[in-house]
């Protein structure tokens, strides 16, 4: 329950020729960390334009965030795409919901998060196809700052080294450490 399907770098390595090749045909996207730093309302024109991109693809998007409902609908506001916030991860109820919003079976949905315990989990509980992004910046709360160290423990256990050779391997190759 706890192993992502997929770890990338970021949600960006993330396209239409990805998703098709794995079968999906929509995605339920966290928000802090996965998609905008923690806490920032800072405009981020690249993700803006990668979620056009996958909604001209004719993926279906779905914003899945712990965040504040206000903060929630601020960035849906600028990334023009439905979801909910304080969505109570990993409980399944924001996860039936999203189905049901998306019309798709679970098994063509791609959950992509950075945590572990709230992403990952709800996601393979509901049967989606999972896919760990590092989170953007270090910056968050002080519970998941622990949640950081117990995630290397069992990505280690399966055989990941998320913060070593498994990163570098997954960066776009621009991307420099």
């Amino acid at each position: 329950m706890l192993q992502p399907r997929e770890l990338l770098e970021n949600v960006e390595l993330i396209t239409p020729a990805f998703l098709a090749e794995r079968g999906l045909r929509g995605l339920l996207l966290d928000l802090d960390n996965t998609l905008i730093p923690y806490g920032s309302y800072q405009d981020r024109a690249e993700i803006i334009a990668w979620a056009a991109e996958l909604r001209r693809a004719d993926i279906k998007l779905y914003l899945l965030s712990n965040a504040t409902a206000k903060r929630a609908a601020f960035w849906l506001g600028k990334l023009d795409f439905v979801g909910v916030g304080l969505a109570g991860k990993p409980l399944q109820r924001s996860y039936r919901r999203a189905l049901m919003a998306m019309q798709l079976p679970a098994s063509q949905i791609g959950m992509v998060g950075d945590q572990l315990f709230t992403d990952i989990l709800g996601g393979n509980i509901a049967g989606m196809y999972t896919i760990m992004v590092h989170p953007i910046v270090n910056n968050a709360l002080p519970h998941t700052h622990l949640a950081r160290r117990l995630e290397r423990l069992v990505l280690k256990r399966y055989g990941h080294d998320w913060y070593g050779k498994d990163r570098r391997t997954q960066m776009k190759p621009e991307t420099k450490l």
